[in-house]
């Protein structure tokens, strides 16, 4: 059984058991088969390092950053056009200012990197990075609740970011899947589906692993072709963040993004 026959299968067997558990409708079918050398899982068609800069995060979540490296990090991400900057919390306000009016997004953490907090501090710094000039949120799902199989905890968690959030906000849930299992990564995609969030994203990039491409290509599978996938953590160079377009990612969290779109 191939990499892509073993996906479909435990997309297959892990949502019967989510529809049993939950009582939601049936995601959309799964299916399979070849694709073409130009075709990808997300759409996207990278032929050259520069193209995949719209879709980077270009990321400082360093504890110990200093304001000189968000300067640098901002003056990169308007000189080569990425998405966003994806920094800590503290730095929103200052990077929005920077920013201002050069059409790179500010994206910011919350509940970062462990996802224990409770959901009213998550939801309030939420409303504060919103506040600061924050357009895109990157939250970490409650992962021990999900690993103990409390679910309602996982969605009620969600909705309140959600809720916070302007309806202008992207909104990324981070489900770590370092730390769960393949049948635990689809439930966490499922319930980000349905609570209405723009994208998952796989890591935080603080808890031991990052991105894969066999994570990518099952969270493609579960949300289906409209949803963002946010891969992030691990992503060097441009082969690796090439291999995650297609694979199904439509935004690349990374530090390495000057890096990757000079080949």
């Amino acid at each position: 059984m191939n990499q892509e026959e073993l996906i479909t299968k435990i997309t297959q067997e892990v949502m019967k058991k989510f529809n049993e558990i939950t009582g939601t409708e049936k995601p959309s079918s799964v299916t399979k088969g070849k694709r073409t050398v130009n075709e990808c899982e997300s759409g996207i068609i990278i032929n050259a390092p520069m193209d995949l800069a719209p879709y980077i995060d270009h990321t400082l979540l360093k504890p110990d950053a200093k304001q000189s490296q968000i300067d640098q990090l901002c003056q990169e991400a308007i000189q080569y056009h990425f998405c966003s900057v994806c920094i800590q919390p503290y730095w929103v306000s200052y990077c929005a200012k920077k920013l201002r009016g050069t059409g790179v997004k500010v994206c910011t953490v919350v509940g970062f990197p462990l996802g224990a907090n409770d959901s009213r501090s998550k939801a309030y710094e939420t409303r504060q990075a919103i506040e600061d000039g924050a357009h895109e949120i990157d939250m970490v799902i409650n992962i021990g609740a999900l690993k103990s199989g409390n679910i309602k905890m996982v969605e009620d968690d969600l909705r309140a970011i959600k809720r916070a959030c302007r309806q202008t906000t992207i909104t990324k849930a981070i489900i770590e899947t370092f730390l769960l299992t393949d049948d635990e990564k689809v439930i966490a995609c499922q319930l980000a589906k349905k609570v209405g969030y723009d994208f998952v994203k796989t890591s935080t990039g603080f808890a031991g692993g990052g991105a894969t491409v066999h994570d990518v290509a099952l969270m493609r599978r579960i949300v289906g072709p409209k949803m963002g996938i946010k891969a992030a953590g691990g992503i060097h160079n441009f082969e690796e963040a090439k291999a995650m377009i297609a694979a199904g990612a439509t935004r690349i969290g990374t530090s390495s993004g000057v890096k990757i779109v000079n080949g």
